[in-house]
């Protein structure tokens, strides 16, 4: 599939939209009700801080929702205006939020269903609606509910649409594309369906393996069965590693995109020379400003001496664990709950550790007087961080809340 030729033609068309519909002032009265917070601004203007008995309260500076997931629930929100009768679907959660997309669910927004860990369209109808998330969908999901005649709201972040347009001129040159990623991740599968050839890699331990391969060879089959549900069909080591380009999933580590980038690049200029380098290396910036904002906030919080860190995001948020994953590296108590219902009474949490199952931990919060940082995915709304916060200060200080 030209790639390149059905964007074009998808985006000239009557039923595809890019943008909201109109519905500014009507969609704003819901999105600061449900969403923004006036304790959460106090805390702001009071340099981050909040102290209430014997517990202080530590924001980072950089929390929360970017400008690219507010974009896409406002978008989304107009949609359900706009098209007050119509079937509206969305492809997958608008965000990686349960009280967002539960809110849109209570809109009579459908979710295409899974069967078989594969997306079920059977339900999609001609005329229907179709909102395509913040994370994006791939070529092949477009294609088909074009083919099917839908109205599509397409509420991609343009962070993510710059990597693709990236991966596009890697594919234009003949490059492999090295996606930083999670293959399984949904924007992950929407940049790889724009990419000619690519491999996706997890981290640096990956990245080193393969360029080891790049030096100095290796057994083909050990490479494929390390990567090959990570790469495009065919693929083949020994040929498509020759050139090859840098992309990201805008949500991973900032300074570990930009490693594996030095690491590739290092790599290419000793096997090729500089003279040859740029024949076989390309790199764009693609890592999300939102993303390395928070990313730096969070890196600027555990420098302070904090007794415990919570990290308010999705479960399945890839910008929210590599938050969890700086508290971690610190040796701080850390809980990553997805919403603030996961703080019991009782002085108990429900949370999921890094790589591990949720649990519910006991006397989480040490007596006495204690520092609590807080910060929040990008996918995670004001409110929910105010609400995650009243609960820990009445916890510990009931009778100044």
């Amino acid at each position: 599939m030209n790639t390149k030729a059905f964007k074009r033609s998808l985006q000239k068309s009557d039923n595809y939209h890019r943008k909201g519909f109109g519905h500014e002032a009507e969609v704003a009265g819901v999105m600061n009700s449900a969403y923004q917070s006036s304790l959460i601004q106090q805390i702001r203007d009071n340099h981050y801080t909040l102290t209430r008995g014997d517990v202080t309260i530590r924001l980072a500076e950089a929390f929360g929702f970017c400008w690219g997931v507010e974009r896409a629930v406002a978008i989304a929100y107009e949609t359900r205006q706009h098209f007050p009768t119509q079937r509206l679907w969305i492809t997958n959660e608008i965000i990686h939020n349960p009280g967002v997309n539960q809110h849109l669910k209570d809109m009579q927004v459908g979710f295409i269903p899974l069967r078989d860990g594969e997306k079920d369209f059977s339900g999609v109808e001609q005329g229907d609606v179709v909102i395509l998330p913040a994370f994006g969908a791939t070529v092949q999901e477009m294609q088909l509910l074009n083919d099917k005649g839908c109205t599509i709201v397409d509420t991609t972040c343009p962070w993510v649409s710059k990597v693709w347009n990236s991966v596009e001129k890697h594919k234009k040159g003949s490059y492999t594309s090295i996606i930083h990623g999670k293959y399984k991740h949904e924007e992950t599968l929407a940049t790889s369906s724009f990419a000619g050839t690519y491999l996706v890699l997890l981290n640096m331990e990956e990245a080193e393996y393969v360029a080891d391969y790049i030096l100095n060879g290796g057994d083909r089959a050990e490479f494929m069965a390390k990567f090959g549900k990570a790469t495009s069909a065919g693929f083949d080591p020994d040929r498509d590693l020759e050139k090859i380009g840098i992309a990201n999933q805008t949500t991973m580590l900032k300074s570990e995109t930009e490693q594996m980038g030095k690491l590739f690049e290092r790599t290419m200029l000793q096997k090729y020379g500089p003279l040859e380098l740029n024949q076989h290396f390309l790199a764009f910036n693609t890592i999300c400003d939102a993303t390395q904002e928070r990313q730096d906030a969070m890196l600027n919080l555990v420098e302070d001496k904090l007794d415990v860190m919570v990290v308010i995001g999705g479960f399945n948020s890839s910008n929210t664990t590599h938050l969890q994953e700086i508290a971690i590296e610190r040796g701080i108590p850390s809980y990553h709950i997805d919403s603030p219902d996961r703080i019991l009474p009782g002085n108990r949490i429900e949370h999921k550790p890094l790589h591990g199952e949720v649990q519910i931990q006991d006397n989480w919060l040490p007596a006495g007087k204690v520092v609590v940082g807080v910060t929040s995915g990008a996918s995670t709304p004001d409110k929910a961080v105010e609400e995650a916060i009243a609960k820990i200060v009445e916890m510990k200080a009931p009778a100044v809340v």
